[in-house]
């Protein structure tokens, strides 16, 4: 199997001309004078997730990687774990250890699926034992020349391509002068440079802080450098790589966080990330008519929905309804957790008339409740994207982001939620964020962990304190690419579900509870006023009508009477059958 070849160089091969010479052409000379053609790196990949991103590509091909760390980084890990997935895409290699004996490399293995013994018995895999005898070390004669001959006939045997050196420091600790270090080092890299393998070397750094003779060599010798970081920060634990140096090559210049999953190692460059996420989707149904109504239709598929509130305003109850909506259309829900098990989840919507436990049954519904301090924000990360990877949700609920912050502060939040929204847009999965926010919070701070640009659908629910007595009330801050309602609006929790309330116009604000109620009262004594006026208007109104009709027909008896001869203008007029004389 033809291994994979990355570059991340542009291809400035010479330029190919279509067009016949003429002479007027001059010379053919595709060339830039003075500027060389530049060659593509040819790259081993890792096949290590989240790393050949880093690396763009992979490690330099025939050349040595050096990978520092201290004790517990997962040097030896990574290097294992390169030679594995190497030879599982058809690229045998050799391991050399100076620290583990070769089966506890295997049982070690063995926790994390790896077959090893397999891949041995199919010769594309070596683990040579390169720890020092004790006699070897009583006697003080030893050099490295005779374990490069053992792996140098092995990787002809099986045609090795890789190979990985751990903890070479323990051996070079042994030689008693720096001049038989330098001389062991240069054998050994000229050893590498013929062999053309593609190398890596491990090393753990010196304790007392003061950098030894092999480690300024190794700075020298490699052709790449990756520094492995493990440390605790707010009293969690978190690794970092961070890639130091990488000759011919472009490369992540960042700190990267990385986890040791069940399956090996597992990384997520944010900052090398593109924004590959899918455009929003149609409307969805919010599990309640008239928030549908107030959002022109409902949530955009695939959109960032954040409900932001304090507590107990009725966030949780606002993303169950749309839970138990999106369960009851068949489709499938990932509800992420840190402060409530799903079973009081489960049981407190149960109050509010929204029943879930029938959706856990049917396979439409899965929580994954962890307390925020349990983990690292990359482990976090990591057990919500193999989640989301083997249950294929629609939709996901995170309740609630500002407990983010207890997974090593602020910056650990922000990449957390950064990389989980990521990994939602470019699957098209609707996400939903569930944020606490203290009195003091402002609209401007609702997403809390500086996401607001992600989001999508902002809805702030809080309290109304008024005559004694607190209202809920609702407000659609914004909602990309549809129209909605700019009312703030009161809303109730009842054995039913989420009700909304008909908006209510007082002076100058809406009106909620007690006062709403007063004000209605009062404006319904002011109709009743306004009517009892109005009926009174009109009595009055007929009144003035008939004594005007009166008096007209009392005017017109007087010049009936003052004026005989005329006739009156009751009088009926002439017909042909009774003329006037």
């Amino acid at each position: 199997m033809t291994p994979t070849v990355w570059s991340t160089w542009p291809d400035m091969a010479y330029e190919t001309h279509t067009k016949k010479p003429s002479d007027s052409d001059g010379p053919r000379n595709t060339r830039i004078p003075g500027i060389a053609a530049t060659a593509r790196l040819e790259k081993a990949p890792t096949f290590i997730q989240g790393m050949d991103e880093i690396l763009e590509g992979g490690l330099p091909r025939s050349r040595t990687t050096v990978v520092n760390g201290a004790s517990g980084s997962g040097k030896t890990l990574l290097g294992l774990e390169f030679l594995y997935r190497g030879a599982l895409h058809g690229e045998p290699g050799i391991f050399i250890g100076f620290e583990e004996p070769p089966e506890q490399i295997r049982v070690n293995a063995a926790t994390l699926g790896w077959d090893l013994p397999a891949l041995e018995e199919q010769n594309r895999l070596f683990l040579l034992d390169a720890r020092l005898k004790p006699e070897t070390l009583r006697s003080g004669n030893f050099s490295l020349k005779g374990l490069l001959a053992i792996a140098a006939g092995k990787c002809r045997s099986m045609g090795a391509r890789r190979i990985v050196i751990d903890a070479l420091e323990v051996a070079l600790r042994l030689f008693d002068t720096p001049r038989q270090v330098r001389n062991e080092l240069h054998a050994l890299n000229d050893w590498l440079q013929a062999a053309g393998l593609t190398t890596i070397l491990t090393f753990r750094p010196s304790l007392r802080g003061e950098a030894s003779i092999y480690e300024d060599f190794f700075e020298s010798m490699g052709d790449c450098i990756i520094a492995l970081d493990a440390r605790v920060t707010e009293q969690i634990s978190t690794r970092r790589l961070r890639v130091v140096k990488y000759r011919g090559s472009g490369f992540g210049r960042n700190e990267y966080p990385y986890v040791i999953s069940h399956t090996g190692l597992r990384m997520a460059a944010i900052t090398s990330v593109g924004l590959r996420h899918k455009p929003l989707g149609e409307k969805i149904s919010t599990g309640n008519a008239r928030m549908d109504e107030i959002l022109d239709g409902g949530y955009r598929r695939g959109s960032c929905i954040l409900l932001a509130g304090l507590p107990g305003a009725g966030k949780t109850t606002l993303a169950a309804t749309f839970v138990a909506s999106a369960c009851a259309r068949g489709e499938r829900v990932l509800y992420i957790s840190f402060e409530e098990s799903d079973a009081a989840m489960v049981n407190n919507m149960l109050s509010t008339g929204v029943v879930l436990q029938p959706h856990i049954e049917a396979g439409r519904l899965a929580f994954l409740t962890r307390y925020p301090e349990s983990l690292g924000a990359e482990e976090h990360y990591f057990a919500a994207l193999e989640r989301i990877e083997a249950f294929s949700p629609a939709h996901v609920v995170v309740d609630a982001i500002s407990a983010c912050y207890r997974m090593g502060g602020k910056q650990a939040a922000f990449e957390y939620l950064m990389r989980l929204l990521n990994a939602c847009k470019e699957r098209g999965i609707t996400i939903m964020l569930l944020n606490q926010i203290t009195g003091a919070t402002s609209y401007m701070e609702i997403s809390g962990n500086e996401i607001s640009s992600m989001v999508d659908t902002a809805i702030f629910l809080h309290y109304e304190f008024s005559l004694g007595e607190t209202n809920r009330v609702f407000q659609v801050l914004k909602s990309r690419g549809s129209r909605h309602s700019n009312q703030k609006r009161e809303f109730r929790l009842t054995d039913n579900g989420f009700e909304v309330v008909d908006v209510y116009l007082g002076e100058g604000d809406v009106l909620t509870g007690t006062a709403r109620q007063r004000q209605e009262e009062r404006d319904l004594l002011e109709s009743q006023r306004l009517t009892y006026e109005i009926e009174m208007k009109e009595l009055e109104l007929k009144r003035l009508r008939l004594i005007q009709e009166q008096m007209h027909k009392a005017r017109a008896r007087r010049a009936a009477m003052a004026h005989p001869e005329k006739p009156s203008l009751f009088d009926a007029p002439p017909s042909p059958e009774n003329p006037r004389s």
